[in-house]
């Protein structure tokens, strides 16, 4: 009786369950711009466009498109950057292209000659999929090859008490076999961008990368000892959650970087936060060395004893302790299997085989048939010569060694002690980067297709959130109008690769509901039929079959009362005779009759008696269910 309904709520459950994940799908939120109160001062009066909620325009595009009819590919629009940005770049004016990126024509040391220079091929296209009309960008072209292009920015960037903002959108048309997809910050001095190269001085390195199954979003950034000059690189901790899907959906997403001047730093993909920290806490190795390092001239004293426990020294080996004995000793009690053939080998030649026509005896050697398991050998326990077991020797003792104990000398490991680091420095202020002066891609990939648009640096956060109105919101758009179809099965995957805890509830709200269903099937499959069968010819069902044993049950516990009446009204007559006859022998005795009396009273008993033997017998019976 409970299956109907835990089926219901099983089943609502399940629908629950999918529109969640419909909901969760990060295709379908809004881009989290993340303006927060104030960030639009510094923006122009006349810039009404901001003012313009999105979701209207959306609705009115909404309202001029038959649901019948597939909606046409919108036309693309050159985004204008509201406010300063130090850098801007759709990607869409082939003349500006040329004037502004420049090709390196340097050599990457270290590599063949055949594939050292970097001389991949870059173009502007439209994006084979999912574009907008019109929409340029830029194109990784040639596969296995070096690529290396670069821009200068139209200022230069020097971290000067405003937050850097770096955001690019990235899109893997073909997936992604192993290459990176990152861009380089490069460092403002001695900038020579025709001969931009993997040692090319860099500020920051940011943005995806991939080979084999290791997905990595890169933030590394340079720092500058200030007391040697001396520059190494500082590597942000890994995104806590997965990432694979930005590598294998061949969808755009939009990689930001915000550094901000209290050292703090953000991380985000299409809107959300992947990972985050602060440069003096969340990076390796850390900027600030430890004040103290271990004195490398340091020795350990000879008479340092590290031991910690050693061999007793009073202790001695006992008398009956033989350490001749071995560990292993021939079974006394094996007796060779019967049939057992000595004289035959485990191996025999193979007399089928027969010696090759290029066989030379000169230069080969005689020629040797090959072996082959003896046939013999088969059928019989075994061949060759019969050797008893070895079997654990049960007086082997072993070589005799002290019990260990604690040493009394034990002084710990030795370390060697800490001095002041020579080379320590405290820089409380990490994001004082070294200037940056130029933007460039240098990249190796073993997969062509990479897309690059809408680059941007800048140090206001409405600025960023109006470019991505603008540009990547648009393009996020078409992409889910075309991809609205995806079916439920890919959606469940998407979701469970980025929160695999959901693979629980969907086995509970799917896969459960399915049993029951199926159990409830089984369970109730042909009532229905039995039901019409009986009703024509006039069976008993089930219920009338129950409802007949009930009848003879309670039947059968009337007539046990009724029996139990009548033996309990026999029982009481035949006590009230006994009475009677006590009583009757109780007033004789007390009249003392003569012997004739007796003589007639015992006639009189006798003739009843023969009266009552001699009349019928009255026989009971059970009651029919109709009486």
């Amino acid at each position: 009786m409970l299956i109907r309904p835990t089926l219901i709520i099983f089943l609502l459950l399940s629908v629950c369950c999918l529109h969640f994940v419909r909901s969760t799908d990060p295709d379908d939120n809004d881009y989290v711009t993340g303006i927060k109160e104030g960030d639009l001062d510094d923006l122009d009066d006349d810039d009404d466009v901001l003012k313009q909620p999105i979701k209207e325009e959306e609705e009115e595009a909404e309202g001029e498109t038959e649901p019948s009819q597939p909606a046409e590919r919108p036309l693309y629009v050159r985004p204008k950057v509201v406010g300063f940005a130090h850098f801007a770049e759709p990607f869409d004016n082939e003349d500006e292209f040329k004037k502004k990126w420049v090709l390196s024509q340097a050599k990457k040391d270290g590599a063949e000659e055949a594939i050292a220079k970097y001389d991949g091929q870059w173009e502007l296209a439209e994006s084979e999929v999912n574009s907008l009309q019109g929409d340029l960008s830029l194109v990784l072209q040639s596969k296995a090859k070096h690529h290396a292009i670069s821009s200068k920015l139209q200022r230069v960037f020097d971290f000067s008490g405003k937050p850097l903002i770096l955001q690019y959108e990235v899109k893997f048309q073909n997936g992604i076999e192993c290459g990176g997809a990152y861009v380089k910050l490069l460092t403002k001095e001695n900038l020579n961008l025709s001969q931009f190269h993997d040692k090319t001085p860099y500020t920051i390195m940011f943005g995806p990368d991939k080979c084999g199954l290791d997905y990595k979003l890169h933030f590394i950034f340079r720092h500058k000892n200030p007391k040697t000059g001396e520059i190494t690189e500082k590597h942000a901790k890994k995104p806590t959650g997965t990432i694979e899907t930005y590598f294998t959906d061949k969808n755009t997403h939009l990689y930001q970087l915000v550094l901000n001047p209290d050292n703090t730093f953000k991380i985000s993909v299409d809107g959300y936060v992947v990972n985050e920290g602060n440069l003096l806490e969340d990076v390796t190795p850390p900027v600030n060395p430890p004040k103290e390092i271990e004195d490398d001239k340091d020795e350990k004293p000879k008479d340092w004893d590290d031991r910690e426990k050693i061999a007793d020294p009073l202790a001695t080996k006992p008398d009956d302790w033989d350490e001749s004995e071995p560990e292993k000793i021939v079974d006394p009690d094996a007796v060779k299997p019967e049939g057992w053939l000595d004289d035959e080998p485990d191996d025999v030649p193979d007399p089928d085989a027969v010696k090759p026509t290029d066989w030379d005896d000169d230069m080969d050697g005689e020629w040797e048939a090959p072996l082959i398991s003896n046939p013999k050998c088969k059928s019989a326990p075994g061949c060759g010569e019969w050797k008893p077991g070895m079997i654990d020797n049960p007086k082997y003792k072993g070589k005799w060694r002290a019990p260990m104990i604690d040493n009394p000398n034990y002084q710990g490991v030795w370390k060697a002690r800490l001095i002041p680091n020579p080379n320590f420095f405290e820089d409380l202020n990490p994001y004082k980067m070294m200037p940056i002066g130029a933007v460039g891609f240098e990249l190796w990939s073993m997969t062509e297709g990479i897309l690059f648009d809408n680059i941007l640096i800048t140090d206001n956060m409405a600025t960023a959130t109006k470019w991505t109105e603008d540009t990547f919101n648009l393009k996020l758009a078409q992409e889910k109008s075309s991809s609205s179809a995806k079916s439920v099965v890919q959606a469940v995957l998407d979701v469970t690769n980025e929160r695999p805890w959901l693979w629980a509830v969907f086995i509970v709200v799917v896969l459960l509901p399915v049993v029951l269903i199926i159990a409830y099937c089984c369970v109730g499959g042909g009532s229905k039929d039995d039901a019409g069968a009986r009703k024509k010819t006039d069976a008993a069902s089930p219920d009338d079959k129950e409802a007949v044993e009930d009848s003879k049950k309670s039947d059968e516990e009337e007539e046990e009362e009724q029996d139990d009446e009548d033996d309990a009204e026999e029982t009481k007559d035949k006590e009230s005779k006994n009475k009677k006859k006590n009583k009757e022998n109780d007033e004789s005795k007390s009249k003392k009759p003569s012997k004739g009396n007796l003589e007639a009273e015992k006639t009189t008993e006798n003739d009843a008696s023969a009266d009552e033997e001699g009349a019928p017998k009255v026989e009971r019976r059970r009651r029919t269910r109709k009486e």
